[in-house]
């Protein structure tokens, strides 16, 4: 819940993480063996990668730090740390008279059950020599309550006890928050039922 975090203070090494990796960002994760493509990018092993968000976390509470950054609504927060992944590249491309022809679109859904909408993207493969590597990572959780709430919508539940669930990675050039997609405003103001988050 809102501003838990800071009065948990440090946990056991027994004790329950405070935070977990949410089946939805899962899929942003590379499979081993298999090649980056889509939204799956990552490509680092989804439990060390939890660890090591739980660690920043950990860390900064031992030094008296709160982590979390305020997001769009109360449910939802953000990390801001160090990228740790050296194959992540900034999220983010300007466009430009140069590039803009390289544009993609079309209606995009992130889950079978989700509306989907029209967005943009760059194909990686086609701007890799434009785009830097990413600076920081920009964990973005969502409370369990939250996550318990969408997964009921869409007829789903979830395995995790964990307090905060990530459900978003954004690798980028900045420890601060970017301004979050057009469409993605949408899809939350929408509801859950059509994949957003009623906010």
């Amino acid at each position: 819940t809102f501003g838990q975090s800071v009065a948990m203070g440090s946990r056991s090494a027994d004790a329950t993480p405070a935070i977990s990796l949410d089946p939805f960002a899962a899929r942003n994760f590379v499979e081993p063996g298999q090649d980056p493509q889509g939204k799956a990018c990552i490509a680092f092993d989804k439990v060390e990668f939890t660890a090591r968000v739980n660690a920043w976390y950990e860390s900064c509470l031992a030094a008296g730090e709160d982590p979390l950054r305020a997001g769009y609504a109360p449910f939802c927060k953000h990390i801001f740390m160090p990228n740790f992944v050296d194959t992540l590249s900034d999220s983010v491309l300007s466009i430009t008279e140069a590039n803009i022809a390289l544009l993609k679109s079309a209606y995009v859904s992130r889950t079978e059950r989700e509306l989907p909408v029209l967005t943009r993207w760059f194909p990686r493969e086609m701007v890799k020599s434009q785009v830097r590597h990413a600076r920081f990572l920009d964990v973005i959780l969502y409370s369990r309550e939250q996550i318990i709430k969408e997964k009921a919508a869409r007829g789903e539940t979830t395995d995790s006890d964990a307090p905060w669930g990530i459900v978003s990675v954004k690798p980028q050039g900045i420890d601060s928050e970017i301004p979050m997609e057009p469409i993605t405003m949408m899809r939350n103001a929408l509801g859950r039922e059509h994949g957003g988050s009623g906010a």
